[in-house]
């Protein structure tokens, strides 16, 4: 009966654990600062602190990844729309630069890009499910999450962001 018990309070305390894990609506990091980082890929060195005054949709995305190429041209459409007050910055995690090329070509990606083969960008996110996009305000903070394919042509969005 004793090991039962003790069972049970193991259980119990590991449950309860997990969920002390979640710490609301907010995912961790948010409001916190973006972490910085510098990509240098064959056409160009982009680094997040460059960006530091604007507001920034940092997109973490792959060609090889379905909703990845879904939302690239909301991303394309919001960056038309929203020059003036924003940056979209598309990270690319491609290992092969020529299918990375060929799709920016194709498809007339009108973004600041850059390719991150190595994933050192997205790994100090904790990004490794794709795509994956933080708002970052005018002061460096990580101010929004957004986990899979969003439809960036929502008007609540670029609300948003004027907001910001």
């Amino acid at each position: 009966m004793k090991l039962v018990t003790c069972h049970l309070l193991l259980v119990t305390a590991f449950i309860l654990g997990l969920t002390a894990c979640y710490s609301g609506s907010r995912p961790a990091g948010i409001n916190a600062p973006a972490p910085d980082f510098t990509v240098k890929d064959a056409e160009r060195t982009v680094s997040l602190h460059d960006l530091k005054g604007k507001v920034v949709v940092l997109n973490f995305w792959a060609t090889w990844c379905p909703p990845c190429v879904q939302e690239m041209p909301s991303l394309v459409a919001l960056q038309g729309r929203m020059k003036d007050q924003i940056t979209v910055l598309a990270v690319s995690l491609d290992a092969d630069a020529g299918a990375y090329r060929k799709f920016i070509k194709d498809h007339n990606i009108a973004l600041l890009t850059v390719r991150d083969p190595d994933q050192k960008s997205n790994t100090l996110y904790g990004t490794f499910k794709f795509p994956e996009t933080y708002i970052i305000d005018r002061q460096g903070n990580i101010r929004r999450k957004f986990i899979g394919a969003i439809n960036w042509n929502d008007p609540e969005i670029e609300q948003y962001l004027r907001g910001l």
